[in-house]
């Protein structure tokens, strides 16, 4: 494919303009990257300067979506079922079930759900417990195209990589080789779309028990990983718990968390004041 020409000045300001829309950041080494995945946008929109095409987005009436549209080219919606599952089991035996027997109804956010492996494992699990009808489930993404694709729960082999026995057949079924989620099992989740720069966007307040933005983290800086993380944390409730990836932490952030250590896996508790 061919790559367009990009100079350091117009790195910096589509790379910034990027990152001010989603989060997404790319350092200069990242420059010959972005000019070859821009480029075919640019090409595409009738453009042969990549800096025209960023006034076009910047500008443009019809720049807003083009941008939309461009950031979810550069998504990484690389996921599966049953990924990291200790946490979500965790979670699920350890705070679901136990509010559930108490007679609580308890709320959780998948934010940054991508394609939606994510909330539909955490479906599986709660209803092999018995408890999905009693737990709300919230799936966001800031792709439209990857929400299509989870509401129709349709997906690749790929995606069944770490798939334990007794899920196909009971949740899922593989028919010519697509597998495709049970339509009673994706119905259970609320999807949405929600862009996590749009902190002013979250759900209110105090809404939810637990959220989970797993292995999202890492792709920001860590300014934006705070404003993102204070943003996440307004929404549960007192005593409610973060979930983010293995690979990440947020010790360094200094946020009104309390980090604790169960099975294994890192649970971040928002402290009852």
């Amino acid at each position: 494919m061919t790559s367009l020409p990009l100079s350091p000045q117009v790195f910096t300001i589509l790379a910034m303009l990027i990152e001010q829309r989603a989060g997404l950041h790319y350092g200069p080494e990242d420059r010959d990257l972005l000019s070859e995945k821009v480029s075919s946008r640019a090409l595409d929109a009738g453009f042969d300067s990549l800096l025209d095409y960023y006034y076009f987005l910047r500008y443009d009436p019809k720049g807003s979506a083009a941008l939309d549209a461009l950031v979810d080219s550069l998504l990484v919606h690389e996921t599966y079922f049953f990924r990291e599952p200790q946490s979500l089991q965790v979670l699920v035996d350890e705070l679901l079930v136990p509010a559930v027997h108490a007679g609580q109804h308890p709320r959780v956010w998948c934010a940054a759900s991508a394609t939606g492996e994510e909330p539909l494992t955490l479906a599986m699990m709660l209803d092999a417990k018995g408890v999905l009808g009693d737990v709300s489930l919230l799936a966001t993404d800031l792709s439209v195209r990857a929400l299509e694709r989870a509401r129709a729960g349709e997906y690749n082999l790929r995606c069944l990589r770490a798939l334990p026995k007794g899920v196909e057949g009971r949740w899922l079924d593989v028919v010519d080789g697509r597998p495709r989620v049970r339509p009673e099992l994706v119905a259970k989740v609320e999807w949405k779309q929600l862009n996590l720069m749009d902190t002013a966007n979250f759900p209110p307040p105090g809404s939810f028990d637990a959220v989970l933005c797993r292995n999202v983290l890492i792709y920001f800086q860590d300014d934006t990983a705070r404003r993102v993380v204070d943003g996440l944390t307004r929404v549960l409730k007192p005593g409610g718990q973060l979930v983010v990836g293995t690979s990440e932490s947020l010790m360094r952030f200094g946020t009104a968390l309390h980090c604790e250590e169960r099975r294994g896996s890192f649970f971040y508790r928002k402290v009852e004041s």
